[in-house]
């Protein structure tokens, strides 16, 4: 009887051992945030408390992978700590923000709690394409959306745990909330790229974070996400750190959120400056001119053709690198502009489009100033060195 016993355990052992799945490694080491960037947020935006990963949920903004991917099994636990909580982890995902937006083009997988009065969207595991990125759903959205619906309610409520598991494999994707799969979709592009973890208005934890990484099935380019260029953010999304500042630059330049607002009186002394000053670098700045004011009995104003040009970019703080603010564009509407100033040559774009000039006497080196001589927001501004900082320091 005794041997018997202890086959059986022996056989009972191998069985439990056999269930248990293969190949995953850790996403997050229960420490730091080593292999995570944060991209457009505050350093305190994502930290680590008690062996979870936690984010704030401002600014809105994201937190991403070091490394891409493309087929895996991802699986995580997650739990809001508010009622109607947002937050998300997107697969396949840029490595900056969409021209205009706080977030990556990718797909997401949904983490929110509470769902659309409609039904249009649930916090019992959506899976949607965000900015720009496309796939094909496993059902039909009711509005014809690139989202898919969850067959069934799984998830639970803010202040308890969710386990999700994410399976892509050449390009399809699925979303098992709780044990069960429930969404997903197929073709999607990209299909290889970043993680991210989303930072949307409300505190979310995170643990248990793993991946088991499948064969890459090699996307051509076309399906392979914007890789990441060296660029780092120019703006914490809640403070001017970085930046020159004064009571009078406060009166006009407004941190909110993701934006930084001004009210047209930021030029002169006025003007927003960098506290470091650069040589050569790569730049993106995404801006726009407000859109109108609505009008009477809450129409909306007509916009016209903005901006002016009177706001502008000054390369190393010079007024003979003067870049204006001017686009094919209304009021309201985002652009985005990309600078890259090497020795005493400086290359802009606008929207894709190229123009170049040859500065007379261009200083050596000096901050990046931005002017705004109307009302103007700006988003996404970051910068690459292509040589060693000089200058003061903040």
């Amino acid at each position: 009887m005794k041997k018997l016993l202890i086959f059986l355990l022996a056989i009972c052992s191998t069985l439990v051992f056999a269930e248990e799945e293969t190949g995953f490694v850790p996403l997050f080491n229960g420490h730091d945030l080593a292999g995570w960037h944060p991209v457009n947020v505050a350093p305190g935006t994502f930290f680590v408390r008690d062996g979870m990963i936690v984010t704030t949920g401002v600014p809105l903004g994201v937190m991403r992978s070091d490394r891409m991917y493309d087929n895996f099994v991802i699986e995580l636990d997650w739990m809001h700590m508010k009622v109607g909580g947002n937050s998300g982890l997107y697969v396949f995902s840029d490595a900056l923000p969409a021209c205009g937006h706080p977030f990556t083009r990718a797909l997401e997988i949904q983490i929110i709690d509470g769902n659309h009065p409609e039904g249009l969207w649930t916090g019992d595991g959506d899976v949607f394409a965000i900015q720009g990125a496309t796939f094909v759903p496993d059902r039909p959205h009711p509005k014809g959306w690139m989202r898919c619906l969850p067959s069934e309610k799984r998830a639970h409520p803010a202040g308890q745990w969710n386990h999700y598991r994410v399976e892509a494999r050449d390009g399809v994707v699925h979303l098992a909330v709780n044990g069960k799969v429930v969404s997903g979709g197929s073709r999607c592009v990209p299909r290889k790229g970043y993680l991210c973890l989303e930072s949307e208005g409300s505190e979310c934890h995170f643990k248990n974070f793993r991946i088991k990484e499948l064969p890459s099935s090699n996307p051509p380019p076309s399906e392979v996400a914007e890789a990441d260029q060296g660029f780092t953010t120019l703006y914490t999304g809640i403070d001017l750190a970085g930046w020159q500042q004064s009571d009078s630059i406060k009166s006009h330049w407004t941190p909110k959120d993701w934006n930084i607002v001004c009210d047209g009186k930021g030029t002169g002394e006025n003007a927003l400056r960098t506290s470091k000053e650069y040589l050569d670098y790569q730049m993106i700045l995404d801006w726009r001119v407000p859109p109108p004011a609505s009008g009477k009995k809450g129409k909306a104003a007509v916009g016209r053709p903005e901006p002016t040009g009177r706001s502008a970019v000054f390369v190393r703080g010079d007024s003979a690198a003067r870049i204006p603010l001017t686009a094919d564009t209304k009021s309201g509407e985002w652009n985005r502009l990309t600078v890259t100033v090497r020795g005493g040559d400086v290359t802009a774009a606008i929207n894709g489009k190229e123009f170049q000039w040859n500065p007379t006497a261009l200083p050596p080196h000096g901050p990046v100033a931005i002017e705004a001589a109307e009302p103007l927001e700006l988003a996404n501004v970051f910068l690459k060195t292509l040589n060693p900082p000089e200058g003061p320091h903040p």
